[in-house]
């Protein structure tokens, strides 16, 4: 029996996900235990997150709440012309940051779920409402009164 591999732009766990190449992705994750994670956890999930900014992705906004993380990109162009695939810009970010997590709080294991939710946009208008759906996400959840001052909220140009 022939094995066929996967695209890369359409990889399969129990969701499926797709990826259109020059559209932006709406993408959320969440940690495994719904545990929250402590201010200083969220930072280092911040940096690792931001760490692609410009890499792999062009990242327009990011969130990370106690228990999950909203990110709104477009992943850049490889040497080859075409896109980083979602799940390898993810996995740079959620990896790494798994790891330094669980060295500054002395645990150890998966930090967060297998699977992320993730959804291509379509038009500006969705792009817009995904952008303030991210700002207001710590407002919504009675963190802050006012997204910027949320500092685990990073907003290009804001």
């Amino acid at each position: 029996m022939i094995k066929l591999k996967l695209n890369p732009y359409e990889y399969r766990r129990k969701l499926p996900h797709y990826q259109k190449v020059d559209r932006p992705i709406f993408v959320t994750f969440r940690t495994r235990t719904q545990e929250p994670l402590t201010p200083a956890a969220r930072s280092i999930v911040l940096a690792h997150c931001l760490a692609g900014k410009n890499r792999t992705m062009h990242l327009h906004a990011i969130v990370v709440m106690p228990e999950h993380v909203h990110m709104l990109l477009n992943p850049m162009r490889k040497a080859d012309g075409w896109p980083f695939p979602l799940k390898d810009i993810l996995k740079l970010a959620k990896g790494p940051a798994a790891r330094r997590v669980n060295r500054s709080t002395g645990t150890r294991g998966a930090l967060w779920q297998d699977e992320s939710f993730d959804h291509v946009l379509r038009s500006n208008e969705s792009f817009d409402e995904k952008l303030e759906y991210i700002r207001q996400n710590p407002v919504r959840r009675g963190l802050v009164a006012r997204p910027e001052d949320y500092p685990w909220l990073w907003v290009m140009g804001g």
